[in-house]
């Protein structure tokens, strides 16, 4: 319950605000929509991004206590005020032209029409994130050290035929995939944003590398799993890309920017302490396969993203899909320690 302390003081203080935000634009019929929907969000927040709390956990794990205390820190300001207010606001600046401050009041006096500068960019973000995220599932996949597989053979063949090459191969062809979705007249800047999510990802293997590395041949995925600037910015950007599938899918609840920033926020208070419970409880080496799971999730997501370029995908089967694999890969590793307490009894 520790681990959660924090959290459940967030909660209770921006469901104060939320409440306070609703009362004074609605009165009491105000107040409980906006407590509702404040919760509602939350716990949407927390389905969608609990792949993102296990690959947390499994950076984490392998860092030292500075950089860990310094993602759980400072990582959780970027994540709450960053991630989930000035970042949606600075993508609608930098699209119509206007400043924070104009968007900000934009936000809060009109925001229908907030919403459809939002909307009128999720193509080039979702390639952007897309793109991110189909290379943190690909590295994975491909990553010929990994001892142990879920889906066996299959993953086996993956990780000796794979490099990083390939990964970057196949998100440039899912990128120009997402180039021929869209009308022409966005096909540069989805094309721009997809190379910038891919140019991205390897920019920070190659930060962590040039300040921790001699040597040349540097796999920028394991780099990025240490305790460095170039790992910090790695999950933060993998946040990111969490966070504005989170921002889309709360329009489609809400339109009130206040209760869409409170809700995201509680739910992403309550990642960062789960992330904190599987690092400090061991709980990934208790379920080996429970990173397995949280990556194919990302796969999913990843792909969910490059989609909805031109396909609307609804928000209930994004969740569920990250929920479904991390689900199955508990499942299997909970028979895994059967299994194996039966081995050893019979010895």
């Amino acid at each position: 319950m520790k681990h959660f302390r924090i959290s459940i003081i967030v909660t209770v203080v921006l469901m104060g605000l939320a409440g306070w935000w609703g009362y004074s634009h609605g009165g009491v019929h105000g107040l409980l929509t906006a407590l509702w929907i404040t919760g509602v969000l939350g716990v949407m927040e927390v389905s969608l991004s609990f792949d993102n709390a296990v690959v947390n956990a499994s950076v984490l794990k392998d860092w030292n206590p500075f950089w860990q205390k310094l993602f759980l820190t400072v990582g959780i300001l970027v994540a709450v005020f960053g991630m989930r207010l000035i970042f949606p606001l600075a993508i609608v600046a930098v699209a119509t032209g206007l400043d924070l401050l104009q968007v900000w009041t934009m936000a809060t006096t009109t925001p229908q029409e907030y919403s459809r500068h939002l909307m009128d960019v999720h193509a080039e973000v979702a390639a952007f994130g897309g793109a991110f995220l189909l290379l943190v599932f690909l590295n994975f996949l491909f990553d010929e050290e990994k001892e142990v597989h879920w889906i066996g053979w299959f993953e086996e063949k993956a990780g000796s035929v794979g490099t990083e090459s390939l990964s970057i191969l196949l998100a440039l062809i899912a990128i120009c995939v997402c180039v021929e979705l869209v009308p022409e007249a966005k096909h540069f800047s989805v094309l721009y944003a997809g190379v910038a999510g891919i140019a991205v990802y390897v920019g920070v293997g190659w930060l962590s590398s040039l300040l921790e590395e001699k040597e040349s041949d540097v796999d920028i995925g394991k780099v990025v799993q240490r305790g460095s600037i170039g790992g910090f910015l790695y999950l933060e950007v993998l946040d990111a890309s969490f966070s504005f599938d989170g921002v889309i899918g709360a329009f489609a609840i809400t339109s009130d920017v206040v209760i869409i920033m409170l809700g995201l926020a509680i739910g992403a208070m309550y990642v960062r302490s789960l992330t904190v419970y599987l690092v400090h409880k061991g709980t990934l080496d208790e379920f080996i396969y429970l990173e397995h799971g949280a990556h194919y999730a990302i796969g999913i997501l990843a792909l969910i993203m490059l989609a909805s370029v031109k396909y609307h995908i609804p928000e209930w089967f994004t969740g569920l899909s990250g929920v479904a694999f991390i689900a199955v890969s508990l499942y299997s590793s909970v028979k895994y320690r059967k299994r194996v307490s039966q081995q050893e009894v019979m010895q």
